[in-house]
């Protein structure tokens, strides 16, 4: 009811908004792959450009930053990545990854996930269902044209959802999203009270690096940490969910975390669950399959 104030809403309005996309069933396997204990899952929102485009920005030195990320942040990320043997999860907008198809090739050719994350990182919470429903099957198929197979996976741009993009995933045929935050653990998505099969990865922003390191001009705030206190944070979601048993997942942006002083945070944390032990390193879309098959 557009203009009413909300203890004006009558009880079928605010009932149906809260039901409309809700947690269902958690899908929290007694163990993981092989035995393992937890499970890993490393994720990078290769954003670049389409960060400053998608919100119809057009700043010449935004847009360089973006490429900071891809013309370091991903190269560094996927070394490291590659030296430990370690698998991850890419959700790219399409935009970004047409600007430089070289990219998501060798993020698939190196054995890592490639998802959705828009067509130029726009606000799906804003657009009608036809248009965010084209926008998203325009994505995938620009996706799958470049990496070869059809993506399984989707990550809304910020993570700003409409009460459309679960019914989207669900007539896509896609396995899995990653832009919910009702759980630690996966869970199944259910739309107006009825379970859809889609899988949630669960997200959250203190689990995502920019909540601590992103500046912004305007409004001018820069809520800074040091790299020693986020990794001390993302240590602690690591150490419960291993305590858990549960999963542990990371959101990072390559033009975030790809700095000198802040890639080193990633070499640690893996080298730490390594050295903990009964760890489970996957991708997103392995995540999500083992906890359907398994949860």
């Amino acid at each position: 009811m557009t203009g009413v104030p909300p203890h004006e809403w009558p009880e079928a309005e605010w009932r149906a908004l809260v039901g409309r996309v809700r947690a269902g069933r958690r899908l929290k396997p007694a163990r993981w792959k092989d035995g393992a204990r937890c499970a890993f899952a490393l994720s990078f929102d290769c954003d670049h450009e389409t960060f400053e485009m998608g919100a119809g920005g057009r700043t010449v030195g935004r847009l360089a930053w973006g490429q900071f990320g891809r013309r370091v942040g991903v190269p560094k990320i996927l070394d490291l990545l590659g030296r430990e043997s370690v698998p991850a999860s890419f959700f790219c907008p399409a935009v970004a990854a047409l600007l430089d198809p070289d990219e998501p090739r060798r993020i698939a050719a190196e054995g890592h996930e490639v998802g959705i994350h828009g067509w130029i990182h726009e606000n799906n919470s804003l657009l009608p269902y036809e248009t965010e429903r084209a926008l998203m099957l325009r994505a995938r198929d620009a996706l799958a044209g470049l990496v070869g197979r059809d993506p399984v996976g989707l990550r809304s741009a910020n993570w700003d959802t409409s009460p459309n993009t679960v019914r989207i995933v669900e007539e896509m045929g896609l396995l899995y999203d990653s832009s919910l935050m009702a759980d630690e653990e996966c869970y199944e998505l259910e739309l107006d009270g009825r379970p859809t099969g889609v899988v949630e990865v669960p997200v959250e922003w203190l689990r995502d690096d920019a909540v601590y390191f992103l500046f912004n001009r305007n409004p001018a705030t820069r809520p800074y940490a040091t790299p020693d206190d986020v990794h001390a944070i993302f240590l602690r979601e690591f150490e419960a969910a291993w305590a858990e048993g549960g999963v542990f997942q990371l959101v990072c942006h390559p033009f975030v975390i790809g700095y000198r002083s802040r890639l080193w945070i990633l070499e640690s944390l893996i080298r730490h669950a390594k050295a903990k032990g009964d760890v489970w390193f996957a991708t997103h879309a392995e995540v999500a399959a083992f906890a359907k098959a398994h949860g």
